[in-house]
């Protein structure tokens, strides 16, 4: 899995004209599943994130996590994080994992990081959407499992 998680002040998602999801202050995350992936790389995946100090503390150095912090996500499903571009222009989609297989740990994700006590907001699988954020910082991390 390969998140790219930014420090927002606010983020949504509109799907069709309708917000599915939003959040104050917080992560926006957008997520990408591979084949290798399971529900163990997703659990770890949601600790990391739930983990990651990238919030100011009181000397104004990142040294909070959204654990520390009570910070809100907005998991975001997003197959385009394992596009390739290496052999040309026209990115190849075939390191993403196929939806049946993504769906699930994307839930599984967000699950284990509402287990945590994390307030999360996400996207609509399969949907078309509008993100919307005011980044933070900025703030801008890419995340391997």
């Amino acid at each position: 899995m390969r998140a790219v998680v930014q420090r927002v002040a606010s983020a949504s998602v509109t799907v069709a004209g309708e917000v599915v999801g939003e959040i104050g202050r917080g992560l926006c995350v957008l997520v990408g599943v591979t084949h290798t992936d399971d529900e163990a790389v997703a659990a770890k995946l949601a600790e990391k994130l739930w983990n990651l100090r990238v919030f100011d503390d009181e000397a104004g150095v990142m040294n909070r996590s959204a654990a520390d912090v009570g910070a809100e996500l907005l998991v975001v499903s997003q197959f385009t994080l394992y596009g390739d571009t290496s052999a040309g222009r026209r990115p190849s989609w075939i390191a993403a994992a196929r939806p049946e297989v993504a769906e699930p740990l994307v839930h599984h994700l967000v699950a284990t990081l509402r287990s945590f006590g994390a307030a999360v907001a996400t996207g609509r699988f399969r949907a078309e959407m509008a993100v919307a954020l005011v980044n933070d910082g900025p703030v801008t991390v890419i995340v391997d499992r």
